[in-house]
């Protein structure tokens, strides 16, 4: 059997009752009793064992997901995702399976994505190396939950890097040809500060300034 949401069409974040109600209008349609003198008999049959087959799998998910809440570890403690929809990409994420946790939150509507949706996607682009993304869903989550200290304590990190902190296993930002994190532009403002500092003290770093 291939995906269940796919097959009953159905977001990820489907409730109870949405599930219910796409399992009855595909039963509708493709009920074998509407094709018992037509040559699409057995396609019928097969199509209903399918959705039959869905249904059941995605009713036994939601019925696990109520009996079983999450119990997160410190990276990803959140409240929302312990008893939110989000439950399940959690888990995936401290199992390090980046692609399944994706394709879930890429299926999530669009008027679902709260800031635990944009903190989780960030985490995925954090693991990836993919700094500048992660940042800005980091900022993102912060902004629509600001109370937050997970989403704040993920956004302070990425900051930190951006300012060239060192001890990351995933990466820098991309900052162009600098050094330990510093363009070009960085070292001659350091420059002028510092012939700013000596000429204060008596002295000249740079005699042309």
């Amino acid at each position: 059997m291939g995906d269940p949401y796919k097959i009953l069409n159905v977001p990820y974040d489907a409730s109870e009752e949405q599930v219910k109600e796409a399992y009855r209008q595909l039963a509708r349609k493709y009920h074998p009793d509407n094709y018992a003198d037509s040559p699409l008999s057995d396609l019928a049959n097969e199509k209903m064992q399918e959705i039959n087959a869905a249904y059941d799998a995605i009713m036994e998910k939601l019925k696990n997901k109520k009996q079983e809440p999450f119990h997160g570890t410190s990276s990803y403690s959140g409240s929302q995702g312990q008893n939110g929809q989000f439950a399940d990409i959690r888990r995936l994420l401290q199992q390090n399976r980046l692609a399944e946790a994706e394709e879930l939150l890429d299926g999530t509507p669009m008027t679902s994505r709260d800031a635990e949706w944009y903190f989780l996607k960030g985490n995925i682009y954090f693991q990836r190396g993919w700094l500048d993304d992660a940042m800005n869903h980091f900022s993102t989550a912060c902004r629509l939950n600001p109370n937050n200290p997970e989403y704040r304590a993920a956004m302070n990190r990425m900051a930190w890097q951006r300012q060239g902190g060192n001890g990351s296993p995933y990466g820098r930002y991309r900052t162009g040809g600098g050094i330990g994190g510093m363009s070009p532009c960085d070292c001659c403002t350091n420059l002028i500060c510092a012939d700013c500092l000596c000429e204060c003290c008596g002295g000249d770093l740079i005699p042309c300034c």
